[in-house]
């Protein structure tokens, strides 16, 4: 069996991502993709996980949660797809120690113990440490960012740490990136390749992510250029996108507000600087793919 870990991070829309793999799950279905409801497995996974700590699973634990988390029988189910943005950490404590997701490496080594027996890939979603501090900030108790960082400086935030973290941890596992703020273009690649699917086969939602931020007008237009146009291919429909996102895209759902009364337009800057040189180390990484526009 594929055992597809779909990990966050937190703030990427990974709500959206698992309700747009929900609108296929019947669809996927019979080449036997199996995308199981969160409330089978997040829960469960979590509480495995922190009662486990450095401890080994039983034999039985795949059985056991295989038997939890899927409707149909294994032997008709090729690839499994789980979502859980908070296999790492919740958000409050995702810089615990001063570290990224600390605990990271542990989980899935744990997880990739579980599923011995099985292909297990890893997805990832990026974002700038710019949008994604203030953001994770929101969504905290936490009042300050330095509460929220423990004593971590931002610009140390480097996401090519955390996956190298995790490629040492996991070194057999693939690791899949995207960046969220390329999710309005990729949107319908990025759930083909959760799904294991041909990058012909057809999504539904596949462009919901590129509606958030364009007007009612530009959709509609969009949508009827495709349809016009039957035989595009997935790098001239990526064009088309982006020319509809120039003309069509609201602003107001573009920009991201920094306001965060610490930083000031010199950080924002280094911050958005260091994540762009930081996803070129990424992308040259072994065992990395990422997914860009």
């Amino acid at each position: 069996m594929q055992v597809v870990l779909h990990t966050g991070l937190h703030e990427t829309d990974s709500d959206r991502l698992f309700k747009t793999l929900l609108r296929n799950r019947d669809d996927l279905r019979p080449l036997g993709v199996a995308i199981p409801g969160p409330g089978r497995y997040r829960k469960t996974i979590s509480e495995m996980l922190n009662a486990l700590g450095d401890g080994l699973p039983a034999p039985a634990t795949r059985e056991v949660l295989l038997d939890t988390i899927l409707d149909d029988s294994p032997e008709h189910v090729d690839r499994v797809i789980l979502s859980h943005e908070n296999l790492f950490s919740v958000p409050k404590i995702a810089f615990q120690g001063g570290v990224v997701y600390r605990k990271a490496e542990q989980r899935l080594s744990i997880l990739r113990t579980i599923f011995a027996g099985d292909s297990v890939e890893i997805f990832i979603a990026l974002r700038n440490p710019a949008t994604f501090l203030p953001a994770l900030l929101k969504a905290t108790p936490h009042e300050q960012i330095n509460q929220l960082l423990q004593g971590l400086d931002p610009m140390q935030i480097r996401w090519s740490d955390l996956i190298g973290r995790i490629t040492q941890a996991v070194p057999d596992v693939p690791v899949t990136v995207w960046c969220d703020e390329d999710s309005p273009l990729i949107w319908g690649e990025v759930i083909r390749e959760l799904a294991g699917v041909e990058p012909t086969h057809p999504i539904a939602g596949a462009y919901s992510r590129m509606a958030d931020i364009t007007s009612q007008e530009g959709m509609t237009r969009f949508r009827a250029y495709l349809a016009e146009k039957p035989k595009l291919t997935e790098i001239q429909i990526r064009r088309v996108m982006v020319a509809f996102l120039d003309k069509y895209a609201d602003p107001s759902k573009v920009e991201h507000q920094f306001d965060l009364p610490e930083w000031d337009t010199h950080l924002v800057q280094d911050l958005t600087e260091q994540y762009e040189e930081d996803l070129f180390d990424i992308a040259r990484m072994p065992g990395v793919s990422l997914i860009a526009p």
